[in-house]
């Protein structure tokens, strides 16, 4: 697995490799179709699956992977069509998405009752939706962020700014051209502007985001323009009912629904979709915040995390 650098502390990882994916049809011998590339970090009892968003891998959870590996087992992957992970021909859907990961819970072994917390964002929000109404019985706690339970495609659209950051992006080759646009996009300009938290060289929120946008280019296989559309179209075609939603809201322990209030890629009247399909859940809105919620408050994300972990326990 040398070949196969990661920007993850060595130091709590368990295991990493990939895991074969299968489809056969009726009556023929199943055949693989592509591969997941994983890493655990961590041994402790709660067990915590991260989903990524569109086109990124695993690396963008570093922060969180440190802080709850030494409490938690830490589960990362990367989605078909992106990182290590393959790219399986045909169309690419949110539950085809799900489908691979309850494979990956297989061959890893977790499949136990009530023991799983699901954290998904943006297209893994809507990845973690499709997986909670497979397997409600398997997930103590469900953690929906910047995401949305989708509709026609024409509705699943991001608004007009969020539309000329991703067309931007398909259009531009170098990473070092991609960060103004990546950052536009992700993050507010106010926040951007910021002395970043606890950054000893006193940087501004946008040069620290910069250096770990190219540190993650650096560790990672360049994405193939298929992977980026197929993901796109995933994204697009999206649907879960009010009533499915409803179903999710009452069988699975806890469910908690983050957003920020300057949200470029998915408008924040999604999330509040969700809530209202999802009386039982509990919603959060951060102000002065963007698309990416996670990179952008990473010791609030974590706090949140670990509380809503602690609540699930307390239901259960």
């Amino acid at each position: 697995m040398a070949q196969y650098p990661t920007m993850f502390d060595p130091s709590s990882l368990v295991r990493k490799g990939f895991c074969p994916v299968h489809s056969s049809s009726t009556g023929t011998p199943a055949f693989e179709t592509h591969s997941l590339y994983y890493e655990q970090h961590g041994t402790g009892d709660k067990r915590v699956l991260l989903i990524n968003g569109l086109n990124t891998n695993s690396f963008g959870w570093d922060f969180q992977v440190r802080s709850l590996a030494p409490m938690c087992s830490v589960l990362v992957f990367d989605n078909r069509g992106c990182g290590y992970s393959g790219y399986p021909t045909g169309r690419y859907t949110t539950s085809g998405m799900a489908e691979d990961i309850i494979v990956l819970l297989e061959y890893i072994g977790w499949t136990a009752s009530c023991q799983l917390h699901v954290v998904g964002v943006s297209l893994g929000g809507m990845i973690a939706q499709e997986l909670a109404l497979r397997i409600s019985d398997r997930i103590a706690s469900l953690t929906l962020c910047v995401t949305t339970p989708g509709g026609m495609p024409w509705q699943n659209f991001p608004p007009l700014q969020g539309v000329k950051f991703l067309t931007s992006l398909l259009l531009t080759k170098e990473p070092e051209e991609k960060v103004p646009t990546v950052l536009k996009m992700l993050y507010p300009a106010s926040w951007l502007d910021e002395t970043a938290m606890d950054d000893e060289r006193q940087r501004s929120n946008r040069e620290v985001q910069s250096e770990l946008y190219l540190r993650r280019v650096l560790f990672s296989p360049k994405q193939r323009i298929i992977g980026h559309v197929s993901q796109l179209v995933a994204a697009l075609t999206h649907h879960v009912s009010p009533d499915r939603l409803r179903r999710i809201s009452q069988t699975v322990p806890k469910v908690v629904i983050l957003c920020g209030d300057q949200d470029f890629l998915v408008d924040l009247r999604h999330s509040r979709d969700l809530k209202a399909s999802m009386p039982e859940a509990e919603f959060v809105q951060w102000e002065s915040t963007g698309h990416g919620i996670h990179s952008q408050r990473p010791t609030e994300f974590h706090e949140l995390l670990v509380r809503i972990f602690n609540d699930a326990g307390a239901v259960n």
